[in-house]
């Protein structure tokens, strides 16, 4: 049964001090894995994977990337994180994200009847990133399985679903979307999610948080935030979902903190690589009650390498003020 040997790691003193990698293939695992001790040093104990379609999927081998991660490697990376009192959360990436730039991720490119625009922007000129239609009946029984590997492979007790800049939703182009409310659209999905991890496997779930914010009441911009409906789904979804607020540049207040947590929301922020501006994140959110409130979790996208992490200035400076 998926789930029945999970590990759970101790929350410490209950702050969430974490951090979000991209990781690959199996030598960026090894790396992380050799890294994990400092990290414990400095104070992390929670650590997001971001794998996606990087994994060695047996259930959909179809869907693998070209060099994936392998259970092997997974689970190797998730022990060593345990026995530094780090706890492991994978994370796939659903709804959006699904290309970068002219590369169309394997699961739209081996099922393209699961696209929102189906047969629209060739080369992905003039999007963001694709996106997956939310009322394909194809999609979740494929997507859950994926689920399922993951959480077997680091054998955890929580996924991170992603679904952040999800801009492509209600498409005019989609036979099965057209004309719905985008907000119903997306609480949908994140439902779909949450009655698969939450109900059926038993594990918590994560998520980003922007399109649940509305742009023009939280005067965030249309990454930070929503201007295409989707923020009408906060009130659509499940409140023991964990959400990561990101905000990456230094501002005056973060409005979208006191919003999640009067909604019933626990809150964990999420700052990147600027210094400053983390510090700023994390004295805005030690403003609001600490059950709601779990910490910080310091994204990386590539800026510092994996071997190079415990001595990144955004994440000492985020371990330093919550320890």
């Amino acid at each position: 049964m998926i789930g029945s040997e999970r590990h759970v790691v101790p929350r410490h003193d209950g702050t969430w001090r974490g951090i979000h990698v991209l990781v690959n293939n199996d030598e960026e695992a090894k790396t992380l894995s050799q890294e994990v001790p400092e990290l414990a040093k400095i104070g992390v104990n929670a650590l997001v994977v971001e794998v996606d379609y990087n994994y060695a999927y047996a259930s959909h081998p179809e869907l693998r990337g070209p060099n994936p991660i392998t259970r092997e490697h997974a689970r190797l990376l998730a022990d060593a994180c345990r026995a530094h009192g780090i706890r492991p959360i994978p994370q796939f990436q659903c709804l959006g994200h699904q290309s970068w730039s002219e590369i169309t991720h394997p699961l739209l490119v081996r099922y393209p009847q699961f696209d929102e625009t189906p047969g629209q922007f060739p080369g992905n000129e003039g999007i963001y990133c694709r996106s997956w239609c939310p009322q394909h009946p194809g999609v979740n029984p494929i997507v859950f399985k994926l689920f399922d590997e993951l959480i077997d492979a680091f054998e955890s007790d929580a996924l991170h679903v992603g679904m952040d800049e999800v801009f492509l939703i209600g498409s005019e182009h989609c036979p099965r979307c057209k004309g719905h409310d985008r907000g119903k659209l997306f609480a949908k999905a994140v439902n779909d999610y949450h009655s698969h991890l939450c109900g059926e496997s038993g594990i918590e779930m994560l998520m980003w948080g922007d399109r649940l914010l509305d742009s023009d009441s939280t005067g965030y911009g249309k990454w930070e935030a929503a201007e295409n409906q989707t923020h009408k789904a906060i009130d659509l979804i499940p409140k023991d979902i964990v959400i990561c607020d990101w905000h990456y540049t230094l501002r005056e207040a973060y409005p979208s903190i006191p919003l999640f947590v009067e909604k019933g929301f626990r809150v964990w922020p999420s700052g990147w690589k600027e210094a400053e501006a983390t510090k700023a994140l994390i004295d805005a959110s030690l403003q609001y009650e600490a059950e709601r409130m779990l910490g910080h979790l310091c994204t990386t996208w590539g800026a510092v390498k994996l071997n190079q992490l415990a001595q990144w200035p955004p994440i000492q400076t985020a371990m330093g003020k919550l320890r």
